[in-house]
């Protein structure tokens, strides 16, 4: 089993913060997004990248790749893992891992896998045998299940494996994180738990209901406006821009989010980018723009 290191994969620093992180996880899931990406290899770069964000945004996943990290390992490296994983064992449970939006599925790496493993056996994840409030009996398997969005958006299954044997998890629409869906008899001593999570997508966040989008523009779109086609969960949609909008200019696209007893929006946040000049015309273009507008457009 071959050491990964998450950070170089997303291209920040150990020492980055949660904002520098998902940002680097965007910028490198729009490049590499199997739907949209001439770049070599696409897809398992996408891969790559959705298992590093996975790694790096929740605490505890990176707390326990910190420690990891700190022995020393270089990308390539063998790593040898003590019995039952460095995450504490998998509970009898192994999940073929989904991957949200494009197509790219295909399960995280041995070496994911091996560090956090998906379930605890016992009362809960509190640790084995826990009890108090609301804690399942003692011999149920818990576990969390990533859900891609558009599953949570238009209800329908996810599949895992269990014991080898593969189930059809029915996720109702509109499910929230935080949710149990109970499989009777197929945990390792009883029942199976799974608490649901959303799984992490390369265009979309989740704020309550609310699904957020960013959307890239030229400076001309924002300055001359245009109808641009954005994704949402339920398919493609126009978009118009308006004239003269600035970078983090919120859209509200109604009805467009989760669904729920108050269905959800989704915003689309404009993101305003300069294409780098790739012919001496396109430099031309740039150098006129600079000798028109001089230095009397910047706000104070």
């Amino acid at each position: 089993m071959q050491f990964k290191d998450y950070y170089q994969t997303l291209g920040v620093e150990p020492s980055a913060g949660d904002a520098e992180i998902k940002t680097a996880y965007r910028r490198l899931a729009r490049k590499y997004h199997p739907d949209v990406s001439k770049e070599p290899e696409a897809e398992e770069k996408f891969k790559a990248v959705n298992e590093a964000y996975e790694a790096l945004r929740d605490p505890e996943k990176r707390q326990a790749y910190d420690q990891l990290r700190a022995r020393g390992y270089r990308p390539g490296d063998e790593v040898q893992p003590p019995p039952g994983g460095f995450g504490g064992g998998h509970g009898g449970v192994d999940f073929e891992e989904i991957f949200a939006g494009g197509g790219a599925g295909g399960g995280f790496s041995d070496f994911f896998e091996s560090l956090f493993g998906h379930g605890r056996r016992g009362g809960g994840f509190g640790g084995p045998g826990s009890h108090g409030p609301g804690a399942p009996p003692r011999g149920d398997t818990r576990a969390k299940l990533a859900v891609p969005l558009e599953s949570v958006y238009d209800g329908g299954s996810v599949r895992i494996s269990v014991k080898g044997r593969m189930l059809d998890v029915r996720v109702p629409k509109g499910i929230r994180e935080g949710q149990v869906i109970r499989l009777a008899r197929q945990g390792e001593h009883g029942d199976l738990l799974l608490e649901i999570e959303y799984a992490a997508h390369p265009q979309f966040e989740v704020d309550g209901r609310n699904v957020i989008h960013v959307l890239p523009l030229a400076p001309w779109e924002a300055a001359l406006g245009a109808t641009l086609s954005v994704p949402t969960l339920g398919g493609r949609v126009e978009v118009k821009i308006p004239p003269g909008s600035d970078a983090g200019r919120k859209l509200r696209l109604r009805g467009r989010g989760l669904p729920g007893a108050q269905q959800g929006d989704q915003i689309v946040e404009l993101e305003v980018l300069a294409p780098r000049p790739d012919s001496d015309a396109q430099q031309e273009a740039y150098a006129a723009l600079r000798d028109a507008f001089g230095d009397g457009w910047r706000r104070a």
